[in-house]
């Protein structure tokens, strides 16, 4: 027993390896259980450090030890994740190279530049998906606004004098400020910075009213009291953060997640785009995975990749009725 207790972490991935390689030998295509036969190669149309290339890397680690073969990310990052969608696009569709895929760079880049350089209906296929990541909207810790009803009645009262600090320009969180806005029938001051830190740090000063991220970059600085948390975007409440509403108990029918998800070339072996995701969603069921995804804000979808075929066009139309509303024109 203390032998076993002392494995820990380690012991425990083993085990777990192991049993990832005895569920995977039921599969019964041959090209599936030959494949990978060589290092995968896991394309990230972002920085090192970022949300997308955090997950990607315990996505990457997971699959590595499951397979047998290293699973070794290379990150691409340039405007909109263009470069990196690109690469994806244009490798070779062995099997080998794989992109691990965040909102903005799938559904949000193709509408908001004219020359995006892929096209992810002809070059790019669904393989899984990982899961979303819902945002929080947060004012001062001193602020008198205290719920989304009092944000939509300081918008009207005094229109667009509410400084909006937006993460980035053209982002999934900066969009779906704007489309809050909209939907709550109230102007924001939108102020684009540089990221999220920059984003965040007006708020932390007083300087803008408003910011919407990802739930771990805001989380800290509710907990200490110095934002408040007004809702979360997700469609219901969050485990763990029960007592912050969503932002559709004020505005019915209101949603908007970032997500995560692995794509291929086109042209990809079918029976290998089977097995990855077979593989994806076993990883999905794994409590210490789940776990640490939670601790980044990230929450577990699966499906086949039909399933995220008909995800990320639902995703599309969204995406492209907000752009059309606001009027963005593509650079």
């Amino acid at each position: 027993m203390q032998r076993i207790m002392a494995l820990g972490r380690h012991g425990r991935l083993l085990a777990w390896a192991a049993g990832f390689a005895v569920a995977l030998s039921s599969v019964p295509d041959s090209r599936a259980q030959t494949w990978p036969a060589k290092p995968v190669r896991m394309i990230v149309p972002f920085p090192p450090g970022a949300a997308p290339d955090v997950v990607a890397r315990l996505i990457a680690d997971r699959l590595s030890h499951g397979w047998g073969q290293p699973v070794y990310v290379e990150n691409k990052p340039g405007a909109g994740g263009i470069p990196g969608m690109s690469t994806l696009a244009r490798s070779g569709a062995d099997g080998y190279t794989v992109g691990f895929v965040p909102a903005a760079a799938a559904v949000l880049t193709p509408l908001l530049y004219k020359q995006p350089q892929y096209d992810m209906d002809r070059d790019i296929v669904p393989v899984a998906a990982v899961g979303t990541s819902p945002m929080m909207v947060v004012v001062p810790g001193s602020s008198g606004i205290r719920s989304m009803a009092d944000l939509a009645k300081e918008g009207k009262a005094r229109p667009g004098t509410l400084n909006f600090a937006a993460a980035q320009a053209g982002s999934v969180p900066h969009l779906t400020g704007e489309m809050l806005a909209r939907a709550g029938g109230f102007q924001l001051f939108t102020v684009p910075y540089a990221g999220s830190p920059a984003a965040i740090n007006a708020v932390l000063a007083g300087e803008a009213a408003l910011t919407i991220d990802g739930i771990p970059a805001l989380v800290q600085h509710v907990k200490a009291g110095k934002m408040r948390a007004l809702a979360v975007t997700s469609p219901r409440r969050l485990p763990g953060l029960e007592s912050v509403p969503t932002v559709a108990e004020t505005l019915p029918g209101f949603e908007s997640l970032g997500w995560f998800a692995l794509f291929a070339p086109t042209g990809t072996p079918a029976a290998v785009v089977e097995r990855i995701n077979a593989d994806i969603n076993r990883l999905l069921d794994d409590k210490e995975l789940v776990s640490r995804l939670a601790d980044l804000g990230v929450y577990p979808m699966h499906g086949s990749a039909a399933d995220l075929q008909a995800f990320v066009r639902g995703q599309q139309a969204v995406w492209k009725n907000t752009v059309q509303e606001l009027a963005i024109q593509p650079q």
